[in-house]
């Protein structure tokens, strides 16, 4: 039995124990009765028949069949053996509860764990250390932390897998404080952590940002006689990333001897998400195994860094490996072609992998696909995904209010804001940066004014320099110029660029030049190399015919060696983007180009003159 590797060698053993009478011997029958249900290259189903033939099996063989079906994750079965034994009166072990509960986590009801801790309790066995453990583990797995804290602090005595259990459990159920605060507690008694636990408070280190903890549990970590294994060091590596301590990651990394691909993968999300997309793209490359999640840390990389067509580069790249994408990749990519405004490879995405591949459609892939379509213009197609959710969260509202602003359909973003208020959901600062720049586009100022005034009477929410430049922009878009000025002095904190912005562009459009002056000067102080300011001052003293003042803005920008930034457009064509400089002549079709534009610019002189094309 010691060297049996298949089920081929175990039918040759059992067809030799029956020869020799073994078979009716208890010990060896049990061995045969675990190899099948419990080995890898075992056979649950032989176990099952194989146990049924068994005339009175003992407590140790009806753990392992409870044990097998654990293990092929039917618990159904594995409970139904509990009930067994139950209704025959078979005696129980500590373990026949520990195994017993496992099957109960699995369970949508925790009904039948509960009725497994009222028999341990009736039994006598929730004394036994064994048994608590597996109680812990149960309520914690559940969620019922309150329920798992009733039970540790009523035992006695507590291990180390006690200890890590209910640590484990607070930190999978994003009460770090919580298990940090065990931890120390743990620290002052005689109990020793091992790996298990340490994994488990540095993850609780990592949700939390604690870097000062994670370097304490690092230096117990060197002290104390603690097994190193892979998981532990990668443990390590994310909280230290996760907390953007990449120097100290960076030590980690270089004094593992073995990494995987988790290793590498946290340095690539590391320095991709404090935007060293070279560092990262670097680790990537050198990753020897990639899996999914690498070409997705890497694509969300450049994704969230404003290079979205490097983002859209790589998942074609990675489709090309033969990968296929999950929902954290479509996420980034959808994001990416939102940026872009790249329709095609944004609807090619939703129909083939969320309609024909039927990848599962969770609220945050549907509120990508949302914000995708709208940043794209197709804003019905926007509204259609939103309509179809059967589940929403506020960042659905949100992205379908924003989606309606920003693209000039103030009184449908407006309409979408009231019933989602009447679906019970709370707003947000976002909502209101929508809802702002919804009424700025639609010029509904009082409806605007209204919003900005309730936001923190009403809901709690004080307005921020976003809110205060959605408003500026509102104000001066409908020609209230000295209006947004005295919002803009009046601010509770220093004006933002885009609040300058905003005023510069109305004065602009209104021909306040006294106030575009003043606009050009505070965003020059923050930003002296922004050649649309210099540009934008240019032509209002120009609308004035004040020359002098034209030449002296000109000058200006070349004593700082400013250059004014080409007008560019981007189009997409089957996928790919095509990019034109302003009088560009690169493009090989160049020529036809501009001879397709000068139709256009004579057709629509026809129709402004209210000529007859065809004529």
């Amino acid at each position: 039995m010691e060297s049996c590797s298949s089920m081929y060698q175990l039918r040759q053993i059992q067809a030799r124990m029956t020869l020799t009478g073994l078979i009716t011997h208890t010990f060896p029958l049990s061995r045969l009765l675990a190899f099948c249900a419990l080995a890898d290259a075992g056979d649950l189903r032989y176990a099952h028949r194989l146990f049924c033939r068994i005339l009175e099996p003992n407590t140790f063989m009806w753990n392992t069949i409870i044990r097998g079906y654990n293990k092929a994750r039917i618990p159904a079965m594995a409970f139904s053996f509990f009930l067994d034994m139950l209704r025959l009166r078979v005696p129980f072990d500590p373990r026949t509860f520990v195994f017993t509960l496992k099957a109960c986590e699995h369970f949508s009801m925790a009904s039948q764990g509960e009725s497994v801790h009222s028999l341990a309790r009736k039994t006598g066995f929730d004394s036994e250390l064994l048994v608590r453990n597996g109680l812990v583990h149960f309520y914690a797995v559940r969620g019922w932390l309150n329920h798992a804290r009733g039970v540790f602090d009523e035992m006695p005595v507590k291990d180390v897998v006690t200890w890590t259990t209910m640590i484990d459990g607070y930190a999978a159920c994003n009460c770090s404080d919580v298990a940090m605060e065990l931890f120390g507690l743990m620290l002052e008694g005689d109990v020793e952590p091992n790996e298990v636990t340490l994994i488990a408070v540095l993850s609780a280190c990592s949700d939390k940002g604690d870097l000062g903890m994670g370097k304490r549990i690092h230096e117990i970590m060197e002290k104390k006689n603690v097994r190193w294994g892979l998981s532990l060091h990668n443990a390590l590596l994310d909280m230290y990333v996760k907390c953007g301590c990449l120097v100290a990651a960076r030590e980690v990394f270089n004094r593992m001897e073995n990494r995987d691909v988790f290793s590498w993968t946290s340095m690539v999300n590391g320095y991709a998400k404090c935007g060293d997309l070279e560092s990262a793209r670097r680790f990537f490359e050198q990753t020897p195994q990639k899996n999914v999640v690498c070409w997705s840390a890497m694509i969300a990389g450049y994704s969230q860094n404003d290079k979205p067509k490097d983002s859209l580069k790589l998942f074609h790249e990675m489709l090309g490996e033969g990968f296929v994408p999950g929902e954290h990749t479509l996420v980034s990519v959808l994001s990416a072609c939102g940026q872009l405004s790249c329709f095609s490879l944004g609807h090619w995405i939703h129909q083939c992998f969320v309609d024909q591949i039927r990848i599962p459609m969770s609220v945050t892939l549907t509120n990508a696909i949302i914000d995708m379509y709208a940043k794209c213009g197709s804003i019905d197609s926007a509204a259609e995904v939103f309509s179809a959710m059967s589940e929403r969260n506020l960042v659905s509202w949100n992205s379908i209010i924003a989606g309606y602003a920003a693209n000039g359909r103030a009184k449908q973003s407006i309409e979408v804001f009231d019933k989602m208020r009447c679906m019970g959901f709370e707003p947000d600062d976002i909502t209101f940066v929508s809802l702002l720049t919804a009424c700025s586009h639609g010029g509904l100022v009082s409806q605007g004014k209204e919003y900005f005034d309730t936001m923190e009477r009403k809901y709690g929410i004080k307005p921020k320099k976003e809110h205060y430049a959605c408003m500026i922009d509102l104000l001066g878009r409908t020609g209230l110029v000295e209006e947004a000025y005295k919002l803009i002095k009046n601010m509770p904190m220093k004006p933002c660029e885009a609040s300058w912005g905003a005023l510069l562009s109305a004065c602009r459009k209104h021909d306040n030049v006294k106030l575009a002056t003043l606009s050009a000067s505070n965003l020059l102080s923050s930003d002296p190399e922004d050649s649309g300011v210099y540009v934008l001052l240019a032509n209002i003293w120009a609308n004035e015919r004040k020359w002098g003042d034209v030449r002296r803005v000109r000058s200006l920008m070349r004593d700082k060696g400013v250059k004014k930034i080409p007008g560019h457009s981007l189009i997409e064509i089957d996928g790919e983007f095509k990019e034109f400089l302003v009088a560009d002549e690169s493009h090989p079709q160049s020529g036809e180009i501009y001879r397709v534009l000068d139709e256009i610019f004579l057709l629509s002189k026809l129709e402004d003159s209210g000529c007859d094309c065809d004529s």
